[in-house]
Formats: C-alpha cells, structure tokens, sequence
C-alpha cells in the first residue's frame, strides 16, 4: 500500500511545530540522502582492512604478557595485506573512548551523528568522536577480536561497540545549540516516522555499518567463546555488516590448564591457519559486496 505524502500543513500540525522547525528536519533529511548516495565511495580502489583489539592486556603494563586476541589478529591483517590490502590495527586500550549514555533509548534523535554527547572539534569530544569514526566509515571490512572476559566480551570492546551506535541510524540532532531537547527530538523522530519513504535511501535512519564486511576473532580459557561470537555476531549484523561463511573463529585452551599455560596452546599452527583462512574469507566477501551499493541492502528507514 502506497503512503500518501502529508503536505506541510498537515506535518506542522500534527507534530505541533513551526514552519522554521519543519524546515530543519527537512534539511536533516535532503542531507542524510545526500549522505545515504556517498556511502560506500571510496577514494582508493585499494581494501581497507581495520583490526578492533579489545584486549586490556600488553607486555609494558602489569599483566607483563601481549594479548594472544591481539596476536592473532595482527597475524590475520598481516594475510590480508599479503592479499593487497591496507590494514591498520587499534588496540582500544590505547584510546580515550567514554562510556554511551544512552541517549539513544530516550529516543533514537536524542542519539546523534557524530556524537553530541562527546562533540567532535571540541574540548569534550574523545577519541571515538576524533578518531575512530571516520577510521570505521573509511573501512571495508572490520574484524573484531577480543579475549572472553567473564563469559562476555571485554569491557574495552563493550564500551566501543556501545558507542557505534552513532554510526547505526543516527541523524544530525535538530537544535544543534541544544542537541538533547527532548521535546524536539521526540517531535523529529515522529517526522521520520511520517516521512521515511524505504525506497529512499537515507529518508529516515541512516546505517553507515550498511555492507562492511565483519570478522570476529575470540581467545579464552572458558566455554564462553560461544556466547561472545553470538553476541558480537547478533549486534554487528543488526548494524547492517556482512557475514561470509566461517568468519568467526576462537582459539580455546583448558579449564583444567592454568592460563599461564595458554598461549602455548592458543598461538599455534593450528590457530595461525584459521587466522589465514578468516582473511581469505573475509577479502573474497569484500570483492563481493563491492559489486553492490551498501543501500541496496534494505530496512526500515523508520526505525532501528
């Protein structure tokens, strides 16, 4: 059923708004289009291959011993550059990265593009906001690796993982001198919901996960490898990332060795070879979703 296009008096009234104030969410979103048509432009035809390290662990600090996650990763960004690829690697213990406040489950428009809670260009912005944003959008493909830390994923990779949520759907906020207006924003969201026309791309939320390719690489000394792979894999395919075939992969020792006995285990032959075949699988599924415009894979603009 085709949904019949509410006139700008109808919009005003209904959301209770001026006309100064429809102008801007209609601003938002001839913006967000604009944006929704660059996503997946590259500026060289080369793979960018971004490696995400969760792990707290390093030689220089009081575990006294690098990370086995890490180590494996490294190993697997290293395929992907033998492959042609430009890789880089950010260990997240090595950024200022705050915690999400959850802005988003106010509304999804009090959440915001780039983040109004940490502000890039100013003295409250963290590294997220000044780095690591434009480092994901730049990526083709990203591969997660962390270590199980008590039947989850690290506190490091939960607080970034957290904070991509700008990335998954958020707009540019209403009032920019005053992003967190609730009032407003529960007003924009509801213009999204009468506007967002899903043969639009960018008409309504904006993904910018849409079509990167996702790895996920996990070490531990407990079961919980499992549990980790299930949640990174629910939450990064909901961001809109692509999966090919075998792109997870864990290295496990034994509850019945002492951890002091794990890498030993953990960095081995066995384990390097699945590294590589991760990187293989993980350029072949690059070279594929390149034949294709991120939009193309489709949601509901009205919603995350």
């Amino acid at each position: 059923m085709v949904k019949r296009k509410l006139s700008d008096g109808e919009l005003m009234k209904i959301l209770d708004i001026n006309k100064k104030t429809l102008d801007r969410f209609k601003q938002i979103r001839e913006e967000t289009i604009a944006e929704a048509k660059k996503l997946g432009t590259k500026n060289s035809k080369k793979i960018k291959v971004l490696g995400i390290s969760g792990s707290a662990r390093d030689e220089s600090d009081t575990s006294q011993e690098d990370s086995n996650s890490e180590e494996l990763l490294k190993r697997c960004l290293a395929y992907c550059e033998k492959m042609g690829a430009e890789t880089e690697l950010i260990p997240l213990r090595k950024y200022d990265i705050k915690y999400c406040k959850a802005c988003y489950s106010t509304t999804n428009t009090q959440c915001h593009f780039y983040c109004s809670c940490y502000p890039k260009g100013t003295d409250a912005g963290d590294d997220m906001s000044k780095i690591l944003y434009d480092k994901i959008l730049e990526a083709d493909a990203i591969i997660f690796a962390t270590p199980v830390n008590n039947f989850k994923i690290s506190t490091l990779m939960a607080t970034f993982i957290d904070r991509c949520i700008s990335l998954d759907g958020s707009l540019k906020p209403a009032n920019p001198e005053a992003p967190k207006d609730k009032e407003l924003n529960i007003k924009h969201m509801k213009f999204i919901e009468l506007t967002a026309d899903n043969n639009i791309p960018g008409s309504g939320m904006l993904r910018r996960f849409l079509g990167k390719v996702a790895g996920i690489i996990v070490t531990g000394h407990e079961e919980g490898a499992s549990m980790v792979i299930s949640n990174l894999f629910m939450t990064l395919n909901h961001f809109g990332m692509l999966f090919p075939p075998f792109s997870n992969m864990y290295a496990m020792s034994s509850v019945c060795n002492s951890t002091h006995e794990d890498k030993k285990i953990v960095l081995t032959d066995c384990y390097f070879e699945e590294v590589e075949l991760l990187a293989k699988n993980i350029m072949n599924a690059v070279k594929i979703a390149r034949e294709h415009k991120p939009t193309d894979w489709v949601y509901d603009y009205k919603s995350n």
